[in-house]
């Protein structure tokens, strides 16, 4: 089993985005998908509202904090942001990494719908990317 793990500063909004397309678009066979934060801040409505837009429920899914013994055990741990890059342990040797620098939806201003539209390039670069992970 393939192990996949999301992380960002919260655990909010993009790591919750890859892990939402990670268990809808990967082979649930071959991968397992986790997401986590430095922090946990709590699932997003936006996000949720903006997966939702493209058929992904991602309502279950909690903000957790990173799990040392799965951060052991993954195959790929993908960090979302500068401050998870910046603040997530060490990573262990024989464990991939990759870096997507993804700004922070959560941090956009403007109209509600300005803000939204944010939330939506965010997703489609996130989908576009774990679409590469198979």
């Amino acid at each position: 089993m393939n192990k996949r793990y999301f992380l960002c500063t919260g655990n909010s909004c993009r790591s919750q985005m890859a892990e939402g397309y990670g268990r809808k678009l990967l082979d649930q066979s071959q991968f397992e998908v986790r997401s986590a934060g430095i922090e946990t801040h709590g699932l997003n409505p936006k996000a949720v509202k903006v997966m939702e837009e493209d058929g992904i429920d991602i309502t279950n899914q909690t903000s957790d904090l990173i799990d040392q013994d799965y951060f052991k055990e993954a195959d790929l741990i993908i960090t979302l942001c500068g401050d998870a890059l910046d603040k997530c342990p060490t990573i262990p040797s024989g464990v991939a990494h990759e870096h997507w620098d993804l700004e922070d939806p959560a941090k956009a201003t403007g109209t509600e719908e300005d803000i939204l539209a944010k939330f939506r390039v965010t997703r489609d670069i996130i989908k576009e990317r774990v679409l590469t992970l198979q």
